[in-house]
């Protein structure tokens, strides 16, 4: 038996596709995890880690391919950090979905099989996105294809995505099958355009430069189009950003508002200090079945409006309501989930930490003439305390949706959900392993009854639940 050590070349065969999307093969009994594989195949790897109880390898080439393999559609796949699932068939995605979000809430919540529904697919699997975050970087990665050509190109300047599994290193996408074929040429135009400015990207080493990031919102049933350029300080910046506006609105008239942010953080986040309307009223609408929403530079909004739809409208069927309830919409956005049950109930209080969410909930409550839906901002662990000792038992929830970040729900949000005791919980997550967490918490309180997948991310491991939580009388 030899045992297994870094740097070793072996051969495994890929069993299956684990939480996170990574493939698990075996050598001697030890689990092997792999980056890029696909179920069926046999592969010759290089063992990059070892741990205790499992190895990391790396892909160097596939032996036998599987039968139950598709063609990657994008030039960037294996490069890109996003759309890592390409060469499984699509059908296959949504049932290793459905199989991880049971083995997490199996794990930790005690859920049965039987409650885990089938995953809901997207209406659409390409061009489904309706915003991307791209980043400005003074180390541009190069594909071996690009080295080959032995040209001189010129690394200090990007405008694109991550490399996969390289923090600091930025690709130039030159095709992207997420948001749409406009939102490519918007983003290659102004990659050319920055380039000959000479100011320099930001570099996360030294905490210097100008350019941050580009991101692009697009109204997928409006057309409308929003840019936003994040920078740094710097005396030119309002000078510079505008000639940049006037050239994207002279090569693409489509687009609607752009917004320019200065961000003086060291982290590397596409969230500016202060923004100012360069070109435009600074929002974009949507729409959701009849619903309009205004949508910001900063505000949350479903990234694939198409499965959004269906995400609501299930979260509305398994909310059962008659029409007299108070809903408490936890991590409510720009307030999309409270206007969709609005006409259902008698009141909705909206709870959610960005100030400019809530204005656009409040704005959007007017666009569609609700008058039945508050919103509070602030850290919802501090408010959602102050809401229950200020609001009269009367008004305290029937029914509560809670719709938190990748985090989970932070633990005061949980004990007061226990304290409050609502009849009936909707919990709306993007990742099963913190969506397990809660439940868990939850579980001395409420029976989970159901439990409803839902494919927003094609071709990514990201997998969306709808769980509906009834109080144990």
């Amino acid at each position: 038996m030899t045992k297994i050590q870094k740097g070793m070349e072996i051969e495994l065969d890929v069993e299956k596709l684990a939480f996170g999307g990574k493939a698990i093969s075996r050598h001697e009994g030890m689990v092997v995890f792999l980056e890029g594989a696909a179920p069926g195949q046999r592969v010759q790897a290089r063992v990059v880690r070892k741990k205790k109880q499992y190895a990391e390898a790396q892909v160097l080439r596939c032996i036998t391919k599987s039968p139950r393999e598709a063609e990657p559609f994008c030039p960037h796949f294996g490069v890109c950090g996003g759309c890592q699932w390409q060469h499984i068939p699509y059908e296959d995605q949504l049932g290793w979905k459905r199989l991880h979000v049971l083995e997490c809430l199996q794990h930790l919540a005690g859920v049965g099989e039987a409650a885990v529904e089938s995953t809901v697919a997207s209406p659409h699997r390409q061009y489904y996105r309706n915003k991307m975050e791209y980043t400005f970087s003074d180390r541009r990665w190069l594909s071996p294809e690009e080295i080959a050509t032995g040209l001189d190109y010129d690394r200090s300047f990007a405008l694109g995505l991550h490399a996969r599994g390289h923090f600091d290193r930025i690709f130039d996408v030159e095709a992207c099958y997420l948001e749409s074929t406009r939102s490519v040429e918007i983003l290659k135009a102004a990659r050319d355009w920055c380039r000959k400015t000479g100011l320099p990207p930001y570099t996360t080493r030294a905490h210097q430069g100008f350019w941050r990031f580009l991101v692009i919102r697009e109204g997928k049933q409006t057309g409308e189009c929003l840019i936003h350029l994040i920078t740094a300080a710097h005396a030119r910046a309002e000078a510079v950003v505008d000639a940049l506006s006037l050239h994207l609105k002279s090569c693409f008239p489509g687009i609607t508002t752009i917004v320019h942010s200065v961000s003086q953080k060291k982290a590397q986040v596409a969230v500016g200090d202060t923004s100012r309307n360069v070109l435009g009223e600074g929002f974009i609408e949507e729409r959701l079945k009849d619903l309009r929403f205004r949508i910001s530079a900063h505000s949350f909004f479903q990234t694939n409006p198409y499965a959004a739809e269906g995400l609501y409208q299930a979260v509305l069927e398994l909310a059962e309501l008659t029409g007299s309830e108070t809903v408490w919409d936890l991590y409510c956005g720009t307030g999309s989930i409270a206007l969709f049950i609005a006409s259902r109930v008698k009141e909705v209080l909206g709870f959610e930490l960005v100030d400019d969410a809530i204005e656009d909930a409040y704005v959007n409550c007017r666009l569609n003439g609700v008058d039945n839906c508050q919103f509070r901002a602030g850290d919802l662990k501090d408010i959602i305390l102050d809401a229950v000792r200020s609001r009269p038992p009367s008004r305290l929830p029937d029914v509560v949706v809670t719709d938190p970040p990748r985090s989970g729900m932070h633990p005061s949000v949980v004990k007061a959900l226990l304290e409050l005791a609502p009849r009936r919980i909707l919990a709306v997550s993007c990742n099963p392993a913190t969506l397990a967490r809660d439940l868990a918490m939850l579980a001395d309180r409420y029976h989970i009854s159901r439990v409803q997948p839902f494919d927003l991310f094609p071709h990514t491991p990201h997998i969306e639940c709808v769980v509906r939580l009834d109080r144990k009388e």
